[in-house]
């Protein structure tokens, strides 16, 4: 296997056994038992005391996707978890789907219900910046991160294509004749293909002349595609595309992270493969902006009990994704740095103007 030896092009700061690396992580869903105090009126959504937490009998998961992706499949698997656990009476999942997310975003940012959670992650992080979204991850109130996960790189079961490097290759060659699709336009799947071009030589200024990536807001849509052979190639994490591979529908070439995961054991990692590359995707939990203290302090303390319980546990487990919990000043600090990489990124591989 030849090595590719062009310098790290990606802002993904994190070295590991030489690879780039953007770490992603984590989601998060919270509720709380309602802490009771005194009465001042707060500022922000919910108009909750200042002391006083909005109860969490009931909490809204939004899931700023279509159904069938990773933010889909936590909001599910949270709200599941929730309401088996007994730690709040219901966790209704609401799909509000496009443009990589922000529009959920914009949902919450509208949301007077202080006990509305919405999933969150490197995506939205990059979509923001695609985007030039107008509300920001920035302006809600972060509540926890709690998985990462690898992606994967695959090709229908027919493909003429065996590795990366012959996908990776064909691309190269014969540019937008070769589609890959992925989740929303400038999040994690299209960042990996930008990355593993620029490993491959290509000019960043040509990758959205040579890459013909095809964006969904559903893991559902990529599946769809990849199965019906009207794209050549796929990017999604592990989860999402992992039953299609088992039924050999699907042929993984490459996962993203930096050993081979667990329900992929035979599939090498694109660093094995020859490419300087290592990228996992995070997800977590934002709330409205503007929320009391109180609020968000329920809302983190639920999130905590939710990860915490032996479901949860499971849930990873029969998902593949790796525990990666961050709450309170933790996933703030995470955020502040992570969208700083991933704008950088973005520009580095040519997905956003410098």
């Amino acid at each position: 296997m030849r090595s590719h030896s062009r310098p790290r092009t990606s802002a993904t700061i994190h070295r590991s056994r030489g690879a780039a690396r953007i770490a992603i992580a984590g989601l998060g869903i919270v509720s709380a038992l309602g802490l009771a105090a005194c009465s001042a009126p707060a500022a922000g959504a919910g108009g909750s005391g200042a002391d006083e937490a909005v109860s969490l009998e009931t909490v809204n998961l939004i899931a700023p996707a279509d159904p069938g992706g990773g933010w889909d499949q936590t909001a599910r698997a949270m709200s599941q978890v929730l309401t088996d656990e007994q730690l709040v009476g219901s966790a209704p999942v609401e799909n509000i789907g496009g443009a990589g997310g922000t529009v959920g975003l914009a949902a919450l940012a509208n949301e007077k219900n202080p006990a509305t959670l919405m999933v969150t992650g490197l995506v939205m992080a990059g979509a923001v910046e695609t985007n030039a979204s107008a509300v920001r991850i920035e302006d809600m109130t972060p509540i926890a991160k709690l998985t990462e996960e690898a992606l994967v790189l695959v090709v229908p079961a027919s493909s003429p294509h065996k590795t990366a490097e012959d996908l990776v290759d064909a691309i190269v060659e014969q540019g937008a004749a070769i589609s890959v699709t992925g989740g929303s336009a400038g999040g994690a799947d299209h960042i990996l293909a930008g990355m593993l071009l620029t490993e491959a030589g290509v000019d960043p200024a040509d990758i959205p002349s040579t890459l013909n990536y095809i964006p969904n807001s559903g893991g559902g849509e990529a599946v769809t595609m990849l199965l019906g052979n009207t794209v050549q190639a796929g990017i999604s994490g592990v989860g999402e595309f992992v039953e299609q591979i088992e039924a050999g529908e699907l042929r993984a070439l490459a996962v993203s992270s930096p050993e081979p995961v667990a329900l992929l054991p035979d599939t090498p990692t694109l660093i094995e493969e020859g490419y300087d590359v290592e990228l996992t995707n995070w997800r977590g939990i934002l709330a409205p902006g503007g929320i009391s203290e109180a609020d968000a302090e329920a809302l983190r303390t639920l999130v905590s009990d939710l990860h915490a319980t032996t479901g949860w546990g499971t849930t990873l487990e029969d998902k593949g994704w790796a525990d990666a919990f961050l709450v309170g000043d933790d996933f703030q600090s995470f955020l502040d740095g992570n969208i700083a990489e991933v704008t950088t990124t973005l520009q580095t591989i040519g997905l956003v103007s410098q």
